[in-house]
């Protein structure tokens, strides 16, 4: 229960373009104690979020409507902001660079959520 405890005010950015599963992601977090930034589901708005909002840690659809989600990757890494990736491919759709970030297989439970966040959180400074 304590792991829960870690999550809770945990400022989580949530890029996906599927409403209905923007919505249960964000059900999800709400359900963990965390607020949720966003959600965004295009790149430019994910962009925006990231370049004006206080943000712990990201959940991001890898595609957005057939634009990858790396530009934004990108600019959270930068930040030091750490982001896991939510899609229903694995890791086989991910830049070299991107190898070792923490991957949500969709679809996904609450418990994997929150064992993600666990990890996100360990690497927010």
């Amino acid at each position: 229960m304590s792991e829960l405890a870690d999550l809770k005010g945990l400022r989580v950015l949530v890029v996906e373009d599927e409403m209905m599963v923007s919505m249960l992601i964000e059900d999800m977090l709400s359900d963990l104690g965390c607020t949720v930034v966003g959600p965004a589901s295009r790149l430019d708005e994910a962009i925006d979020l990231v370049k004006s909002s206080t943000i712990d840690c990201a959940v991001l659809d890898v595609n957005l409507g057939g634009q990858p989600i790396f530009p934004v990757a990108d600019l959270l890494r930068e930040k030091g902001a750490p982001f896991a990736f939510a899609t229903g491919y694995g890791d086989a759709g991910l830049r070299e660079a991107d190898r070792g970030t923490p991957v949500l297989q969709k679809p996904f439970r609450e418990g994997d959520l929150a064992r993600v966040l666990g990890e996100l959180r360990a690497r927010v400074g």
